[in-house]
């Protein structure tokens, strides 16, 4: 079953019908403390903790933070709670003052004066949207300074939830513990660096107008075995067609992600001048100079091929405009070849928009994004769910916007959940290039497109496994294979 990821509005809108049916808010909040503090006592027979610091806003996610600290203390741990001015909420008032009754030390401040083992983040909720002032960042500051384990409750403080910006900073947490659903924020843009290990207090029955944002995109992925009787012929023909005169690399690395990902055979489309290169690294791909081809050749070509990623290393001077054009007119029309666009010519389909077709699949990072929607990466960055909505809409097609929890736009929205910032090197989007035509060359509709992003993130962390710097795209060919075919 898919893991299911919900926009903040709706959660806060789930919660008032469930209140509306006569369900007790300072219940939920009880039910919600407790759940979390049973799966807070095993953590804390793993690392030996003890001494425990709650901090505590203002809100009713503080009300978690008072109930939760009040647990710990009747399970038998040394717990204080380090707490702002209490808001108007009456559920917070009552998780306070239950705090009182159990004699759990409650300072009205924020300033630690000893070490604990474990610092519990309740300070600010889904609800946060705005920036937080001078006071607030000092708070979170210290936070982040203290030693010890890190626990964040329903977000990290200082993190939006619908889009993972900091608001400007926000908790780093090691684990977070988020309340009713999944929010988006956890997962992609920067809430990977802060949400840490994520779990989900699951408490109501989700009801008819509770309606997902997006999906968490499953990690166990298995493709089909091979038949005995298969040939070359029988797992796709993969066309890679870049290589400008003066760039070589990104179609080297395309193909040879292609051929290990499956693909039965690999033709580079580039200039001559590269051919030499990729027949002493990869004498099993098949050549053809970019510049001896006629539109009657190219239509050729791509009636003997089942996937084209196109666009890797292109350039962008008047030959390579001449290029895109010639091939992308034949490219956009086809209902039959599966096309991955990718680099440059994402960059000239954003000088010339086009509607693309369900079978075109564009991979851009969030700098590409940007150029294609007229706007800076930053905006892209704010709200990366937004940014691939508009990419969708304005374009048509399937998206893939890249960078860390990668979004996957086909018929639904899927975040992965995999791969690392050691994947932040230049090649790792030309090594997915090749995967996607790769796979889809393979399995067409057999396989969605959401799950080739997982494959690759995938093969990253195996990579990654004897640390994330210095690692190199052209390095991912034999991870790749690993992940195939496991």
């Amino acid at each position: 079953m898919q893991a299911v990821v919900y926009h903040s509005d709706d959660i806060r809108a789930w919660e008032r019908r469930w209140f509306a049916a006569q369900n007790s808010s300072l219940g939920l909040m009880q039910q919600a403390a407790w759940s979390i503090t049973q799966q807070l006592i095993v953590l804390f027979e793993n690392h030996a903790t003890k001494n425990i610091a709650v901090w505590c806003g203002q809100g009713n996610n503080a009300g978690d933070g008072y109930f939760i600290a009040s647990y710990l203390k009747q399970a038998g741990f040394n717990v204080e709670i380090f707490a702002a001015q209490l808001g108007e909420s009456a559920d917070l008032h009552c998780a306070a003052q239950f705090a009182r009754e159990i004699k759990v030390p409650i300072h009205s401040n924020f300033e630690i004066k000893r070490t604990f083992d474990c610092h519990i983040d309740a300070l600010f909720g889904i609800g946060l949207n705005r920036e937080l002032n001078i006071d607030w960042q000092q708070v979170i500051q210290i936070f982040n300074e203290q030693l010890g384990l890190k626990i964040s409750i329903d977000i990290p403080s200082g993190l939006q939830a619908n889009t993972g910006r900091v608001l400007p900073c926000a908790v780093r947490a090691n684990h977070t513990f988020t309340v009713l659903g999944h929010k988006a924020g956890l997962f992609t843009g920067q809430g990977k660096e802060y949400a840490g290990q994520v779990h989900l207090i699951n408490l109501i029955p989700v009801d008819q107008e509770l309606k997902p944002l997006a999906y968490l995109s499953p990690t166990n992925i298995k493709l089909p075995q091979r038949m005995a009787f298969g040939h070359k012929g029988s797992y796709g023909h993969v066309l890679v067609v870049g290589g400008h005169e003066q760039m070589g690399g990104a179609v080297i690395m395309a193909a040879e992600a292609a051929f290990h990902a499956g693909a039965g055979k690999v033709t580079v489309v580039c200039h001559r001048n590269h051919h030499q290169a990729i027949l002493s690294r990869a004498p099993n791909i098949m050549l053809r100079d970019i510049n001896a081809l006629d539109e009657n050749s190219i239509k050729e070509i791509l009636s003997q091929v089942d996937a084209i990623c196109f666009g890797m290393g292109l350039g962008r001077d008047d030959w390579a405009k001449q290029i895109y054009q010639q091939w992308f007119k034949l490219l956009s029309h086809s209902t039959r070849l599966e096309v991955v666009l990718d680099a440059d010519a994402l960059w000239f389909l954003a000088k010339q928009p086009e509607k693309l077709n369900t079978h075109i699949y564009a991979t851009p990072h969030p700098g590409e994004a940007a150029t294609l929607l007229g706007c800076s990466t930053a905006q892209i960055e704010n709200d990366r769910i937004a940014a691939i909505y508009a990419l969708q809409q304005k374009y048509a097609g399937q998206w893939v916007l890249k960078g860390a929890g990668s979004l996957i736009l086909e018929d639904n929205l899927y975040i992965c959940t995999q791969g690392n910032a050691g994947m932040g090197t230049g090649g790792m989007g030309d090594v997915l290039a090749g995967m996607i035509a790769s796979l889809k060359a393979q399995f067409h509709k057999g396989i969605a497109l959401h799950e080739i992003v997982t494959l690759h993130a995938q093969a990253g962390d195996k990579l990654a496994k004897q640390g994330m710097r210095g690692l190199q795209a052209y390095q991912m060919n034999q991870a790749i294979t690993q992940v195939v075919n496991q």
